[in-house]
């Protein structure tokens, strides 16, 4: 009896001959992450790759979280088409990803990298600052090319809205720029390769909390000091964004089919970024009494964050159900490692590259 049951359990699916036989349509970017990642931080890379295409297949909507640098890292290359492909239909990002995919958009050519930069001493940083570039670890990024040329066009559609007592949020700025073709001549980069021009040609909602701490942020606050913009709530932003995330979670969740999907949330790092976005169900349910809204319906995270006192960047994901944000069968991931390597094997896996 003990030998037929060894028998069984041979015959079931090994999970790499699973992996395996669902990259066989696949291109050789998702081939390669069948063959290779079995184990640990990659097998679980895998696991939420995996789940996210079942959350699609199941007529599921996603909203991917953007905090760190990931502008600057340009995940732009694959989140741009995810976002084409109907893969991503709603972005939460910190103020310095929104602004900082359209500051490579036009100044691209003007960055430079500091592949040394551990190396840097603080008379090193001094000469940078002199030369106004702005380091992200390895990446400098140039204020005159970059952040004072967006400055400059954005800051006429600031004007523009409070002249005319007109109010938006910070992306529908940035969309305005972009359908006005103002941007056009600028670009120095493969246009397809702007995840918020991706955005902006699918008409994606952008939600940005806290975007008072940013480069336009500061720019914008500097205007309303100087009168040059006179209602400082010209720009939408605060309370104001989560109104407009339950507006859109309340109505989506009505979209899906037969009731079958549900809403998935993809945080890269941690922060307000994602801080933010993933109370908006609890609110729906505890404060507005919409209960029969739905839960999450999957949630992963990719952060190097670790499990400390008190820390919700680093938080394993059960926490969050007793908070009312995620159920008890959510299907749930978390990747341990460096976001730049991690969301765009994913992204490739269920692009099917």
């Amino acid at each position: 009896m003990e030998a037929a049951r060894m028998k069984a359990k041979r015959r079931l699916p090994r999970p790499e001959d699973i992996n395996a036989a669902l990259a066989r349509k696949k291109g050789p970017v998702s081939k390669f992450v069948a063959r290779h990642y079995r184990h640990f931080n990659a097998a679980a890379l895998l696991d939420a790759a995996r789940g996210y295409e079942a959350h699609l297949q199941a007529g599921g909507k996603m909203l991917v979280t953007l905090a760190g640098a990931m502008s600057t890292a340009e995940l732009g290359l694959s989140l741009a088409e995810m976002i084409r492909r109907d893969k991503v239909h709603a972005v939460v990002c910190t103020g310095a990803n929104l602004e900082e995919d359209i500051f490579n958009l036009v100044a691209h050519d003007s960055y430079e990298r500091v592949p040394r930069y551990r190396e840097l001493t603080a008379k090193d940083e001094q000469a940078l600052l002199a030369r106004h570039m702005n380091r992200v670890t390895d990446t400098c990024i140039p204020e005159m090319e970059a952040m004072r040329r967006i400055e400059g066009l954005v800051l006429a559609e600031w004007i523009k809205a409070d002249r005319a007592g007109e109010r938006y949020f910070p992306y529908e700025f940035l969309y305005k720029l972009i359908r006005g073709g103002k941007l056009k001549k600028l670009h120095q980069i493969d246009p397809r390769n702007s995840w918020l021009l991706a955005a902006c040609e699918k008409n994606l909602p952008v939600i940005v909390p806290g975007w008072e701490d940013s480069t336009l942020g500061n720019m914008y606050a500097s205007h309303v000091i100087r009168g040059a913009v006179k209602n400082v709530h010209t720009v939408r932003t605060g309370i104001e964004h989560m109104t407009m995330l339950a507006a859109w979670y309340t109505r989506t969740a009505k979209t899906l089919r037969n009731g079958e999907g549900s809403i998935g949330f993809f945080q890269i790092a941690g922060g307000i970024a994602g801080d933010f976005p993933i109370c908006v169900v609890p609110m729906l349910h505890q404060d507005l009494g919409r209960t029969n809204v739905p839960l999450w319906g999957y949630f992963c995270q990719i952060s190097d964050s670790t499990t400390s006192y008190g820390s919700y960047s680093g938080a394993v994901p059960n926490e969050k159900i007793t908070w009312g944000k995620l159920g008890a069968k959510t299907p749930k991931f978390i990747i341990e490692s460096d976001a730049t390597i991690v969301a765009p094997l994913i992204f490739a896996w269920v692009l099917g590259e």
